[in-house]
């Protein structure tokens, strides 16, 4: 039983129950305790044990009961006639007992059980083969079929093939109500894989829907795939803040000095009652995020915004702006609500118009040049299509002048830049990174490798 829950740990991490070591010994000790007679028991233990939510309880529960669950053996259903030839086939002294004969010691074992109907051998046989064959191990729809083929393999097919020849020779009603059985004990594995899929493949299934959606176009999203992105976007926004928490502790506590460490510790033999730490100095990370939430890009403002909100999280000091015919500052809406409602406050106010990049650089220079200094990293996030008027670009030269950097994160193709009234070329000769942004993958790249800068 050891096997069959470390299998179950498996089943529940796929169903997206956070399951750590540490929680794995504290479920396997209170199973020992409440042992395995009692399904309801064993169930509420390893909820108690393993869900910290009641989303985590939800899960756990519907995986238990699937995983608990074994597929109902199914068995053949001959037909009448089958039945009355069989009986016709007996001789004068025998009979038929519950509508099946006696099975003939010359076949081998799964004939011997398909043919007395035994539901309780070809349950424990099945499970047995499931075991032998790695059921545990499937990951993708594509590898049904191979697993089908191992388990019926396990369970001895061949010698099955070999019984039903010899009886399609000398008994052929015999041999028909065989390949009955041979056809439920089929699907019999059929169902037994496909609940082991759906067990053990969900996570690897999620993940490469989510890998696909991942490099798939922000702008050419299909409506129901618009939020399935935003969650993905939500679990990029948890990565950036997970990855480059951590860096930023240890920066602020330093890297532990081992001479000076040594040095200090002589009088009690080298060990370290007290350490020293090296400390490296880094400038205090400063952000400005401009974004542009026009129509033109309204079907990637979204997952932009997304982002910025993570930034807000990871990064100290970061000051946001949106524009689309002028531009506000959106920082107090994204630092103090959650991320649909500060989305949904700041598309109200400035989303869906007609893009006007000059005039809200205009806007910026007059009321927020300030916050531009030398430690500052300026992020553009837009198509820079500014309907043909006026781009000033000059505005944007004396950004780039006074910032550390300027980074600016297109989401149209590098081919469409420069064509129709993109200035992309024309504000490209300011920035000091010009990057691409047109799938989440990329976007995702884009802002870690930002935020990695200050690490």
């Amino acid at each position: 039983m050891r096997q069959e829950l470390h299998r179950f740990f498996r089943a529940a991490r796929g169903a997206g129950v956070r399951v750590s070591p540490a929680e794995t010994i504290d479920a396997m000790r209170a199973v020992k305790d409440v042992g395995f007679a009692d399904r309801g028991i064993l169930r509420d233990a390893l909820l108690l044990t393993l869900a910290k939510s009641e989303d985590e309880k939800q899960a756990l529960g519907n995986c238990f009961d699937l995983f608990f669950s074994q597929p109902d053996v199914k068995e053949e259903t001959a037909s009448e006639d089958a039945a009355e030839s069989a009986e016709a086939h007996l001789s004068p002294g025998e009979t038929q007992t519950g509508g099946a004969s006696a099975p003939s010691p010359e076949l081998g074992e799964l004939t011997q059980m398909l043919m007395a109907r035994d539901r309780n051998a070809i349950a424990a046989a099945l499970a047995n083969a499931a075991n032998a064959a790695s059921l545990s191990d499937i990951r993708y729809f594509t590898q049904r079929g191979i697993f089908s083929t191992r388990i019926l393999e396990a369970l001895g097919i061949a010698r099955l093939r070999d019984d039903l020849d010899a009886l399609t020779a000398s008994n052929p009603s015999e041999a028909e109500r065989l390949t009955a059985a041979t056809e439920a004990l089929r699907e019999n594995v059929r169902d037994t894989v496909n609940q082991a899929l759906l067990l053990y493949g969900r996570e690897e299934a999620e993940n490469l829907r989510h890998e696909i959606l991942r490099s798939a176009p922000l702008a050419r999203l299909e409506r129901r795939q618009v939020e399935q992105m935003k969650v993905l976007i939500r679990a990029i926004a948890r990565r950036l803040r997970e990855r480059h928490s951590k860096p930023r502790k240890r920066q602020r506590r330093g890297h532990l000095d081992t001479r000076r460490t040594l040095r200090r510790n002589a009088a009690w033999g080298g060990v370290p009652f007290l350490t020293s730490w090296k400390r490296r100095h880094r400038d205090r990370p400063k952000i400005v995020a401009l974004c542009d939430v026009s129509g033109s890009v309204a079907q990637v403002s979204d997952f932009f915004l997304l982002l910025i909100h993570s930034l807000h999280e990871v990064v100290d000091d970061v000051r946001s702006f949106a524009f689309s015919g002028h531009l506000i500052e959106v920082s107090d809406i994204l630092d103090n609500k959650s991320p649909e409602e500060a989305m949904s406050e700041i598309m109200s106010k400035v989303g869906f118009g007609s893009s006007d990049y000059g005039g809200s650089f205009a806007d910026f220079e007059k009321d927020f040049m300030a916050s531009v200094t030398a430690k500052t990293t300026v992020i553009v996030l837009g198509d820079a299509r500014t309907n043909n008027l006026d781009p000033r670009a000059d505005i944007l030269r004396r950004i780039s002048e006074r910032s550390k950097r300027l980074v600016w994160l297109n989401p149209e193709g590098r081919m469409a830049w420069g064509w129709g009234d993109s200035e992309m070329p024309r504000y490209a000769a300011f920035c000091s990174v010009v990057r691409q942004c047109a799938t989440a993958k990329q976007l995702e790249r884009a802002v870690s490798d930002i935020v990695a800068a200050y690490q």
